[in-house]
Parts: structure tokens; C-alpha cells; sequence
């Protein structure tokens, strides 16, 4: 593995991680908080500002760096081909979908605070949250597949 393939691959994971991880705390530290209103709208305003940032970086720079990977370890024939490539297939799939869900979600609990409501927007924002936390989940698992893969 070169240089740059390292560094690459270590962006991917890390903010793999870090998108993983900031949907996983806002659905089990944020939501529940919104939920019983032991809040003001103004933080919580800021936390999911925060979530859109990173959700929107991390797609990009997963995007980025995922298109890198599978340029250099794929080709069309492996990627529709073989189980590995069909992971990775379903880690795109499974990308869109978490990004449209936290969008979906951020956007609910910014309209309803930007109102100065917690209860009623966290409430709306649940569903989306909780797909979000099960395909966060779910992309952190395919990705351990496809790692297994390589071992």
C-alpha cells in the first residue's frame, strides 16, 4: 500500500467513524433530551447544525475517498461480480441513504427550533434519527465485511 492509499484509507475510516458516531450520540444523548424538552431550543440549534456539518463533510470526503479506493482495488467485473463488490455496492446504497435520512431529520429539528419548539420537532425527527442510527450501524458492519475480506 502506497503513501498515499494509507492516508486515504485513514481519512475514510476516520470519518466513517466520525459520521457513524455523531448520528449514533445525537439519536441516543440529543434525541431523548429533546424529547423530555430538558432543553432550550438554542443549543440544540447548534448541535444539529453541527450534525449537518459533519454529515455533509463526511459524504463528501467519503465520497471522495471511497471513489479513490474503488478505482484503485476495482473493476467493474469485481465490483458486479464478486461478494466484495457487491458490499461495496451496497455501502453506496447504504451512504445515500444515511445522508437523505440525516438531512430529512436535521431539517425538522431546524425548522422546529428555529420556532424556539424542542418537544414537537424532536418528536417529528425520531423516525428519521433512528433509521439514520440503524444504517450508521449497518455501513460499520459491511464495512467490517468487506475488511474481512482482505484477511
Amino acid at each position: 500500500m502506497t503513501a498515499v492509499d494509507a492516508a486515504v484509507f485513514a481519512t475514510h475510516l476516520l470519518f466513517a467513524g466520525l459520521w457513524s458516531g455523531s448520528v449514533l450520540f445525537t439519536t441516543y444523548a440529543v434525541l431523548p433530551t429533546a424529547l423530555n424538552g430538558d432543553t432550550r431550543a438554542g443549543p440544540l440549534s447548534a448541535i444539529t447544525g453541527k450534525l449537518t456539518t459533519v454529515s455533509r463533510a463526511s459524504a463528501l470526503l467519503l465520497f471522495l475517498t471511497g471513489g479513490h479506493l474503488a478505482a484503485t482495488r476495482y473493476t467493474t467485473e469485481s465490483l458486479t461480480g464478486s461478494g466484495r463488490g457487491y458490499l461495496v455496492l451496497t455501502m453506496i446504497l447504504l451512504w445515500f441513504v444515511l445522508a437523505g435520512l440525516v438531512e430529512v431529520a436535521t431539517s425538522k429539528l431546524a425548522d422546529g427550533f428555529d420556532q424556539k419548539k424542542v418537544r414537537e420537532p424532536a418528536r417529528d425527527a425520531r423516525p428519521f434519527l433512528l433509521g439514520a442510527s440503524l444504517v450508521a450501524v449497518l455501513l460499520l458492519v459491511n464495512a467490517g465485511a468487506i475488511l474481512g475480506f482482505y484477511y
